[in-house]
Order: structure tokens, then sequence, then C-alpha cells
């Protein structure tokens, strides 16, 4: 295997959650989210090169910008950027861009994940290979009472109807901020996992993702809080 690591980052124009989500000026970065992870991901030790894939001509000129090797551009078809595009439509155009290596597949809206962060997941994903695992992605833990409309699906009300939350067993919530997997995966399996993937639990104030115009609010509370460096 081609023991590279590339970066797949998405980054399509037009949320239509949070308009301009990705470039728009965010904790005192003037170019926002889209600024921030490149920073980080340039900082990595253990990440080869970067393809950033994007329809947005604003972060297109942001990314001509920066003067960095590490950095490649793609300009990504309009009809490989609606909101309606498939992660498997994405998926092959991961692999068209990356044909064989490593690919870390993450998103500029989590912002809290930094250089260190990704070359600790690196450095996991890479010693997993010789441990059963073929892909990693990171999750939330949640240890709450979970229902659905026939009772609970993660404990017994029989054995003890509101058992301590920390004693429950941890349901791992999939958080999409890092998918790192060998492209030998995307093209067998069209999934930017295989088929043993380790999961990698991240704490709450990491795995935050910025969705909704309140998540940005709040992004911002937490980065001028100081308790993570951007």
């Amino acid at each position: 295997l081609n023991m590279s690591v590339i970066c797949f980052l998405p980054c399509r124009k037009g949320s239509e959650r949070v308009p301009q989500k990705n470039i728009k000026p965010f904790a005192g970065h003037p170019c926002g989210l889209i600024e921030i992870k490149i920073n980080q991901l340039l900082s990595s030790t253990l990440i080869t090169e970067i393809i950033l894939s994007t329809n947005d001509d604003e972060i297109i000129d942001y990314a001509k910008s920066i003067k960095s090797k590490k950095l490649r551009l793609h300009k990504r078809s309009e009809t490989l950027s609606s909101s309606s595009t498939s992660t498997d439509d994405l998926v092959a155009h991961a692999l068209e861009l990356i044909p064989d290596s490593h690919i870390l597949w993450t998103h500029v809206t989590s912002p809290f994940i930094v250089a260190d962060d990704y070359d600790a997941i690196i450095s996991e994903y890479l010693k997993s290979l010789n441990n059963g695992y073929d892909s990693l992605m990171t999750t939330s833990l949640i240890h709450s009472f979970l229902w659905d409309e026939t009772g609970p699906i993660n404990y017994n009300r029989d054995i003890e109807k509101w058992p301590r939350t920390q004693t429950l067993p941890a349901i791992h919530e999939v958080n999409s901020a890092v998918f790192l997997s060998h492209s030998k995966n995307f093209r067998n399996f069209n999934d930017r996992i295989g088929k043993s993937p380790l999961l990698y639990p991240l704490n709450k104030i990491k795995s935050f993702d910025i969705d909704w115009p309140a998540d940005f609010s709040i992004g911002e509370c937490i980065a001028s809080t100081g308790l993570v460096k951007l």
C-alpha cells in the first residue's frame, strides 16, 4: 500500500442554513472556517497533501493566496456541488482525485480539530491496520437513556428502571469529523470506510460541528473562551 496520507477536503458553495458558512468571518479569522481548517491541515506533520475540492470562487481565490505545495486546488463541477449530491457521488469523486493513498476525509465545519489531533488520529489509524482494522471514523460517545417508540434501546428497565448514565453501554454517534481509509476501500466498497472501521471517540468540544446558525454563534463563543486553540 502507498503509505502517504492525503486529505480530501470537500467544501461546496451555498450552505442553505448558514449563508457563506465556509468563508464568512469566524472568531477573528477574516476568511472563517476555510482559513482555520487549511491552516490546521497544513500544520499536520503526517498529512502529505491537501486536496481542496470546491465550486466556490471566493474559496478558490483564498486558496490561491496560500503559498504551499501541500495544498492542491480542484474546481469541482456544479453537478457535484448541489445540496442533493450524494455521499456516494463524492466517494467516487475523491477516488478519482486520490487513486492510490490513504485518504483522510474531513470538513471545515469541525474547527476545533487541530493539527495535533489529526496527527494523533492518523497515528492510531496506522497502528490499527496491524490489528484487524481497515479504516477509522471519529465518533461522539453517548451515555444517555436512548428510546424509540417501543421503549429503551440501550438498557433493560426490568433490571433497573433508571440506571446511572455512566454505567450505560456507550453508543457511538458518527460525527463526520474524520473518515480515514485507503483508496482501495473506496474502490472496492464505494465507501469512505472499509468493513472493519476503528471507532475513535472525540470529546464534546473537539467533535463540535457547525451546521446551523446557532452552531456558528456557539462555535465563536467556544473559540473566544480560549478552551481550544485554533
